[in-house]
């Protein structure tokens, strides 16, 4: 994907397209968008006829697409956008309550940037979409980043601490470990996100990694979301990391805009659900 999500400038006001076939949903997103990005121009539309004429009349910035239209399927739309020259860079994101399924087979094509389950909420996918379209400038967080290639991790490491995450870099899955276990027992989980390569020098993967955040130190997805970075495009492989545990992949070589949109909004959604443990709590 290029670094150049459209050929319009994006100090303009961004310009959303919004496609479902429910007039309640559309009216539900683009409340929501109005509300949390006033500077966005939202479009809405039914259908995906009614989507490839709006899409012949002018570009977009960011486009929404349920799974299900009453005249195609979403991911048929989201080829045509591919195949549309002024539209081949711009992010496509399914919303979808259904999505977790398709996501779990790998089966929504490489047509599509990312996905945004419904269940997560409107509010959820407004922030989403601002990280797409006005991303954050700095942020707050902790990464556990674990990736064994100094060059890699050099880059990567910049492109986080550039907007502010601290990044507790390690080089293997065992340090990552000792880090989490070290934490634990001091009463803190140690990171907000972790980021990790499956591929990694040692005896255990990022996959094993995974593994072990999941089912022995019983850290949910909202406790402790983990990005896996991963080369293999292979999608039974990729299927079996969504289905261990990871919250997303990150597909290498690493787009720096792609991977800072991920983190954050995982980091967001992270925050947003112990917030409200929290105060069921208390």
């Amino acid at each position: 994907m290029s670094a150049s999500i459209s050929s319009r400038d994006l100090s303009a006001a961004p310009r959303v397209l919004v496609v479902d076939g429910s007039k309640v949903v559309r009216q539900l997103i683009t409340r929501v968008l109005q509300k949390e990005l006033p500077q966005a121009v939202v479009v809405d539309c039914g259908s995906g006829a009614d989507a490839h004429r709006l899409l012949q009349d002018g570009v977009f910035d960011f486009i929404t697409i349920s799974l299900r239209l009453p005249d195609m399927d979403g991911l048929e739309l989201a080829r045509y956008v591919r195949e549309s020259a002024p539209q081949v860079y711009v992010p496509i994101v399914v919303v979808s309550g259904d999505v977790d399924d398709r996501l779990h087979r790998r089966a929504l094509g490489e047509h599509v940037t990312d996905y945004f389950d419904k269940s997560l909420g409107f509010q959820a996918l407004a922030e989403f979409i601002r990280g797409y379209v006005r991303p954050e400038s700095a942020a707050e967080g902790v990464v556990l980043y674990v990736e064994d290639s100094r060059v890699v991790a050099l880059a990567t490491r910049r492109m986080m601490e550039k907007i502010g995450l601290t990044v507790r870099h390690v080089v293997s899955v065992e340090d990552a470990l000792v880090l989490l276990e070290t934490e634990r027992e001091q009463g803190a989980v140690g990171a907000d996100v972790v980021l990790t390569d499956v591929s990694l020098k040692g005896e255990l993967t990022g996959g094993d990694l995974l593994q072990r955040i999941r089912t022995e130190f019983g850290y949910g997805k909202g406790k402790l979301p983990v990005l896996v970075m991963t080369g293999d495009e292979n999608p039974d492989n990729q299927a079996a990391l969504i289905r261990a545990g990871a919250n997303d992949l990150v597909e290498k070589p690493v787009e720096e805009k792609l991977l800072i949109t991920k983190l954050l909004f995982q980091l967001r959604v992270a925050q947003h659900l112990r917030a409200r443990e929290s105060a069921g709590a208390s």
